[in-house]
């Protein structure tokens, strides 16, 4: 049976094992990133994952500014399909009707849930207990297209970003395989997405300024868990007249909590646990934080360093 025909578009290293999934079970074409950009310490201009695995593989690949920069250049090539995984920019209606079958995306949520550029980490940060990936087919909307299949995973509470993208990357692997061969087998399935969509949009540094006052303790441990990949999650510490932003590396919800207590208070300081701090609603454990300038470090050492106490109202501007 002839392959199918196929063009990649992906740019991060989630995409990879992607690529090498469709390298095995399809013709690749033609491989499609971002635009080489300043990467590293150095900030020198190089390759995105995706774009060093196809020369590794010694595929053609694109890497253009913008989509349209290279539409004829795409056009050129013959392809039954399109696979997209990260890739990070949006398709027209020129674009994806290219291929002779569409374009499917793997999105790592159960659609409509979590449509959007961060479903892995909104997921923890919105309190999901049960999540999944889509493979579905693009369309010129926001991750709206007919499902081709979906595969279910649960978010455990001891789940962050990156537990949950490493449980998610080998399902989605597992539903493409799935898909490409009901595909070469003559099955195109269309499903509506069914139910009321929720987004997941992309996170901003902003959205990492953790407030204990403004959050509750689940809140604040949620978006935690959310942030262990992208923007770093920070509180504000204030001692001796001075306010820094104290990085949270992990943090656990506690049992009890005063009422009256206010927000951002110190409670206690326990060994091989951390310290407790009072959120708006509840307490939360800080297990580990991560001083600007220092090594991440258990939280009960940091309080010590600065010769906290409890009934120190610091953790607030």
């Amino acid at each position: 049976m002839t392959k199918l025909k196929t063009v990649f578009f992906g740019t991060p290293a989630l995409s990879v094992p992607y690529l090498d999934l469709l390298h095995q079970l399809s013709d690749v074409q033609l491989v499609v990133t971002q635009a080489d950009k300043p990467r590293g310490r150095g900030m020198e201009v190089s390759p995105c994952a995706v774009k060093q695995r196809a020369l590794e593989l010694h595929l053609p690949v694109l890497s253009p500014e913008k989509l349209k920069d290279d539409f004829d250049k795409i056009a050129a090539v013959p392809f039954d399909l399109g696979v997209a995984v990260a890739y990070g920019k949006i398709f027209r209606p020129n674009f994806l009707a290219l291929p002779k079958l569409g374009i499917l995306n793997v999105h790592f949520s159960l659609l409509p849930h979590l449509r959007g550029a961060a479903p892995v980490q909104q997921a923890l940060i919105q309190g999901y207990t049960q999540t999944g990936i889509s493979v579905f087919w693009i369309r010129p909307g926001m991750d709206d297209g007919p499902l081709f299949l979906q595969k279910e995973a649960p978010i455990l509470p001891q789940d962050n970003a990156q537990t949950l993208f490493e449980k998610l990357i080998p399902l989605g692997l597992e539903g493409l395989k799935e898909a490409l061969e009901q595909i070469q087998a003559g099955h195109l399935t269309q499903t509506p997405q069914q139910g009321n969509p929720t987004l997941a949009p992309m996170l901003q540094k902003e959205d990492a300024l953790l407030r204990p006052e403004v959050l509750s303790a689940q809140e604040l441990h949620n978006r935690v868990r959310g942030l262990a990949c992208g923007p770093k999650p920070k509180v504000p510490f204030t001692h001796n007249g001075k306010t820094e932003w104290l990085q949270l590396v992990r943090t656990e919800l506690a049992e009890n909590s005063p009422q009256t207590t206010p927000a951002g208070t110190l409670l206690c300081i326990e060994r091989n646990r951390g310290i407790l701090v009072k959120c708006k609603e509840g307490s939360l454990w800080f297990n580990e934080v991560h001083p600007a300038g220092k090594k991440a470090m258990p939280a009960e050492a940091f309080a010590n360093g600065r010769g906290l106490k409890p009934g120190d109202g610091v953790f607030k501007e």
